[in-house]
């Protein structure tokens, strides 16, 4: 069950990484109030899977889903560029999500 609390603890932390761009330097009331939500819920979440994953495992695969659902939802909706560069990249931080996933 961690591994599922863990994974949407990144989910969440993908919501607010987007939504701090919705939110124009904090300065829209809703967007921020959703994005602050989605802050305390992802930690909220991170915290309680770290009760039984080691620290750097679930750090890494918090940060790593995080980064890679960013991405793709920056590609998706905000136009961001999709290059060859970018998109290997991303795969390498789903190898090593899958990596530390294996060695824990």
């Amino acid at each position: 069950m961690s591994w599922v609390i863990l994974v949407l603890a990144g989910l969440f932390e993908v919501g607010w990484a987007i939504g701090l761009k919705y939110t124009a330097g904090f300065t829209r009331l809703w967007p921020t109030v959703w994005t602050v939500l989605a802050m305390i819920v992802s930690l909220g979440l991170l915290g309680i899977a770290m009760k039984s994953l080691p620290v750097g495992t679930a750090y890494g695969i918090w940060v790593g889903v995080g980064a890679v659902g960013t991405v793709i939802l920056g590609i998706v909706l905000l136009g961001e560029p999709a290059n060859a560069a970018r998109l290997i990249s991303v795969a390498l931080i789903i190898a090593g999500i899958i990596g530390l996933k294996l060695a824990g």
